[in-house]
């Protein structure tokens, strides 16, 4: 039998504390959350391997180390309100609970959004829920937010997503640029109307279907 609590200690010393995530309340909240329960059941063995994991649908776990460093660069803390956009199984929305104020996930898939509130519920996170909607649309009855994280490889950061952030706010996600095979993660801000980006390192994680491109014609 796995000893899941020793597996999710050796993924925060192997995976996360090496790969330069310094920041202790990120770490703690990696050290706190099983992620084995996110899982479909013949994925718990293996959920705290240095992968990201196919959820089905669109949708991955991302891998430990990448989701630990796009945190560290946002650096949530209990003032935030966050938007976590396309959060799948819910994982990252609980982590995203220990080092928040409040946050919000949407999810299209309203079966994996029924699941992730009842482990939410099952692990007794009371400033996080998460609804049901087509994630390019975000959640604007709840908008704006100090942080939003889009959970997975996008070509593109739509309006209607940038549009939910408050002054001041900061987006991360990992963007495929102009057909790029390589992502990178990106630090997003918005101080008044104005949207700024900045990369930070390479990554690559699966491409959300919803943030692909849309295909140009071609004569």
């Amino acid at each position: 039998m796995t000893d899941f609590a020793t597996a999710r200690h050796n993924m925060v010393e192997s995976q996360i504390r090496t790969n330069k995530v310094t920041d202790t309340a990120i770490i703690d909240a990696f050290e706190a959350v099983p992620r084995e329960l996110f899982v479909p059941k013949q994925l718990m063995g293996v959920a705290y391997v240095d992968e990201d994991l196919n959820l089905g649908n669109g949708r991955v776990l991302m891998e430990p180390m990448v989701f630990a460093r796009l945190l560290q660069i946002a650096l949530p803390d209990s003032a935030d309100e966050v938007l976590d956009v396309a959060c799948g199984c819910g994982y990252s929305t609980a982590i995203l609970s220990h080092l928040a104020g409040t946050v919000y996930g949407v999810e299209q898939d309203e079966q994996l959004v029924s699941g992730a509130n009842e482990r939410l519920g099952s692990l007794d996170v009371d400033n996080a829920a998460i609804v049901a909607g087509d994630p390019l649309g975000g959640y604007i009855k709840k908008a704006p937010y100090s942080l939003i994280v889009i959970g997975g490889g996008v070509e593109r950061i739509p309006e209607s997503i940038t549009d939910q952030l408050a002054d001041g706010g900061r987006l991360v996600t990992i963007l495929y640029e102009n057909g790029a095979r390589q992502g990178n993660a990106v630090l997003v801000e918005k101080f008044g109307t104005t949207v700024s980006k900045r990369v930070v390192f390479d990554a690559s994680v699966p491409l959300l279907p919803e943030f692909r491109n849309e295909p140009k014609f071609v004569f």
